[in-house]
């Protein structure tokens, strides 16, 4: 089964910048995708953020585009998150997720997802 855990969490300025890691085992990865999510107190989780494995794929929701970017190391078998010009709603705990297909904005979409980690942006 796959096995995801997130890293690079934190509390950051508005303006500021954060990478977040996602390190993926036990599963194999050559017909899937991956992607990050976010949660709100009271909200549904969010799509910010998806690529398939091998590199294409991508998409961002408005709230984010220009300013998030999704990248993956085949070698480390790992996804990262680059969030720039960070804004007080973009605080929330962030999850990463993979599907063997590959999903899509729906959260219910994706099979594995990792424990998540909390981003909090201070105005």
């Amino acid at each position: 089964q796959v096995q995801l855990v997130e890293s690079g969490g934190g509390l950051v300025q508005a303006g500021g910048s954060l990478r977040l890691s996602c390190v993926a085992s036990g599963g194999t990865f050559s017909s899937g995708a991956m992607a990050w999510f976010r949660q709100a107190p009271g909200q549904e989780r969010e799509l910010v953020a998806r690529i398939n494995w091998s590199g294409g794929g991508t998409f961002y929701p408005n709230s984010v585009k220009g300013r998030f970017t999704i990248s993956r190391d085949i070698g480390k078998n790992a996804l990262y998150l680059r969030m720039n010009t960070l804004k007080p709603e973009d605080t929330a705990v962030y999850y990463c997720a993979a599907d063997l297909v590959g999903g899509n904005s729906r959260a219910d979409t994706w099979n594995y997802w990792g424990q998540g980690t909390q981003v909090t942006v201070s105005s």
